[in-house]
């Protein structure tokens, strides 16, 4: 089984149980549409983020799991009255757990127009390696 197999998303869409204590501070939580890419030496995640500034982003890395919280904040202008939004004021928030692969000392991440970018190396030990036949 490769690691991209490993990552499993955690659904969320009320307040979430995370190691052993609730996230009750975040409110109503919307899971973000992501990718995994995954090459020999790293894994790629894209995460769509719309109205997220880099001030409002956490990400966590964990020796087994990744966790993005991107908090959305919204002023509305003075004395303008909301008829319809299509988005919500919802934090993102994304969990994705492996299987101790990561070399997370090496991470990456870049935002940019609402589109995380982060680059997971894998830790050495799961590299794939050629073997000589002597």
């Amino acid at each position: 089984m490769n690691q991209m197999h490993s990552l499993i998303p955690s659904f969320c869409r009320a307040p979430v149980v995370s190691q052993g204590h609730r996230d009750e501070d975040l409110g109503p939580t919307a899971q973000p549409t992501y990718e995994i890419k995954e090459t020999d030496d790293a894994l790629g995640l894209t995460v769509n983020l719309p109205g997220i500034a880099k001030k409002d982003l956490e990400i966590t890395a964990e020796a087994d799991s990744i966790r993005i919280v991107g908090k959305r904040t919204w002023d509305r202008p003075k004395d303008w009255t909301v008829l319809y939004r299509e988005t919500s004021d919802s934090t993102y928030l994304l969990e994705l757990d492996h299987d101790n692969g990561v070399n997370t000392e090496k991470a990456h991440a870049e935002l940019s127009e609402g589109v995380l970018r982060l680059s997971l190396p894998k830790t050495e030990a799961i590299k794939p390696r050629r073997i000589e036949v002597a």
